[in-house]
């Protein structure tokens, strides 16, 4: 338990060092290129072409969008965010794509493969997750993953890493008060933050899949570029930049 003094301490100095939202975890580094294409592969688009494919926590649609337009047969994006899902619909639109996509909270359709794009560290709770994607997805689909960064990362706070492991200094009360200068959703700790933040490390995602209806085809660390030279084992906690996998169904 973190003293009242130390907590307000600590937010005091939050608002010294960082007065209003840090520009952190936006996505920039992915301008004017293909964020399927970067994290997935250049050859993923290809394997998609005639599919269904499920975009599990679509956000505003982007990638779903671009999986229709490079000849998906249906994609469907999921995602608990209405404001995120009404974006999605009206890109759709503009894009010239809309009978191609369907975008909702839920569905019922079953998919040749289920793609979850920065979302796993999201997710409230993830072995829930996996058993409805055990339910939507064919006996002989996959679930492809890329997510990050992981907890232990130095932004693994997202926008509570302020500056590098900011998130593991200061305790959650007094960041959860000095993000609450700027973002009004009434959140009281990470994981009720809008979009969720649920302090998901690379041991415990392996654990939950080891618990789940999946088993790994393929798993990687991706290492921060900086420090791939120290990457390994005993550091990938501190040293990943994401996590890349492949499901398959436990009972294939």
């Amino acid at each position: 338990m973190v003293s009242t003094a130390r907590s307000r301490a600590e937010y005091e100095f939050l608002r010294w060092i960082s007065p209003g939202e840090p520009r952190v975890c936006t996505g920039a580094a992915y301008a004017g290129k293909s964020k399927l294409a970067v994290l997935l592969g250049p050859d993923f688009l290809d394997r998609m072409r005639g599919k269904t494919v499920i975009d599990f926590g679509c956000g505003v649609g982007t990638e779903a969008i671009e999986l229709a337009q490079h000849g998906a047969r249906r994609v469907i994006g999921i995602d608990i965010r209405e404001e995120a899902l009404w974006k999605a619909r009206e890109r759709a639109r503009l894009a010239g794509v809309a009978d191609q996509c369907e975008f909702g909270t839920a569905t019922d359709t079953a998919a040749d493969m289920i793609m979850s794009l920065d979302s796993f560290e999201h997710f409230e709770d993830v072995a829930g997750i996996l058993k409805v994607m055990d339910r939507l997805l064919s006996p002989e689909g996959e679930v492809v993953a890329s997510f990050g960064p992981t907890w232990y990362h130095p932004l693994g706070g997202h926008l509570f890493s302020i500056f590098p492991w900011a998130h593991l200094i200061f305790s959650e009360a007094s960041l959860i008060r000095w993000r609450s200068r700027f973002k009004d959703d009434g959140a009281t700790c990470f994981r009720n933050t809008k979009g969720g933040l649920n302090q998901m490390t690379i041991r415990r995602f392996e654990r939950i899949v080891a618990g789940s209806p999946f088993r790994f085809a393929e798993m990687a660390t991706v290492p921060i570029r900086k420090l791939q030279c120290v990457h390994n084992r005993w550091t990938r906690e501190f040293t990943t930049a994401l996590v890349r996998c492949r499901l398959v169904k436990r009972s294939r």
